[in-house]
């Protein structure tokens, strides 16, 4: 009988593996995750995602017996394109083999494929026309509310996140470069005094400020936050893909370990959305 050539028995050349994770498994801290709203998946440079809002219309008083005069909300719509975040690692077959190197590989590469997404989440250069991705990070997408500096105590933030509630937003969350969340900490109530406007903090369950959720992280510029509204901020997210590959480096006898996800945002409504600067106290504030 004629041997049949499967994927079972064939060597993994020919069959190379590849998985396909859920971001929220594979990159659970990711910031696109914890702040934006996901409204699909987008596979391509060209295709948007067209996200559709409504620009509500003023109601109003009509007596009785009187025509109701129409509205007029305006129907519009933002365009979300997306961009794919890569790594390519090339190893010997050798060391493919030893045990453990697959799996500490495959979590390097979702490490080093979460923080690219967050700085470009971030902070990502606008695309020059024709471009239309990578999008540009939130901090330079324009019409965004600008809270200055906080600067000694929390007023600054408090008029920010004031501001954005005007604008019809509702905060969900503060995000923080590490050296911003430490500066507040040190606020203190009064000069000379010991006591921090934060308190000791040294047992929180999770940091908050001005009871919201606070997410420090080093993609964000230091000395920065920024206040976002995550219903803001659409996105859309595909899954994190994970394959290897031994015939790509078949003539060095070496394997191919390649991570792809692509992702894409924008801003619905810009005012919604704010960013600040922490100018850290000095020695005698301290």
């Amino acid at each position: 009988m004629a041997a049949t050539q499967t994927t079972l028995n064939s060597s993994k050349a020919w069959a190379p593996d590849k998985n396909i994770f859920n971001p929220a498994d594979a990159v659970p801290d990711a910031l696109i995750l914890q702040h934006s709203t996901i409204g699909g998946v987008i596979e391509g440079d060209a295709p948007a995602l067209r996200v559709a809002y409504v620009t509500d219309d003023t109601a109003q008083f009509t007596a009785e017996g009187a025509e109701i005069p129409e509205a007029d909300p305006g129907l519009d719509e933002v365009l979300v394109y997306t961009a794919k975040v890569t790594q390519l690692v090339r190893i010997s077959n050798e060391q493919y083999r030893q045990d453990g190197t697959a799996g500490e590989l495959s979590q390097s590469v979702q490490r080093a494929i979460m923080k690219k997404a967050d700085q470009a989440f971030l902070t990502q250069t606008a695309p020059v026309s024709p471009a239309v991705a990578p999008p540009a990070g939130i901090l330079n997408i324009s019409g965004i509310e600008n809270g200055g500096a906080v600067d000694g105590n929390l007023d600054a933030l408090v008029d920010l996140l004031a501001q954005l509630e005007s604008n019809g937003g509702t905060p969900t969350g503060i995000i923080l470069d590490p050296l911003a969340w430490a500066s507040l900490r040190k606020f203190k109530t009064a000069t000379g005094s010991e006591l921090t406007i934060l308190g000791a903090g040294t047992n929180d369950a999770q940091k908050m400020l001005l009871d919201l959720p606070v997410t420090v992280s080093n993609a964000l510029t230091a000395n920065s936050g920024l206040v976002v509204d995550q219903s803001a901020v659409a996105s859309a997210v595909g899954p994190v893909n994970v394959a290897t590959d031994e015939s790509a480096y078949f003539t060095t006898d070496g394997v191919a370990l390649r991570a792809t996800w692509r992702i894409g945002w924008n801003l619905v409504r810009p005012n919604r959305v704010g960013k600040f600067t922490v100018t850290a106290p000095t020695v005698d504030e301290d």
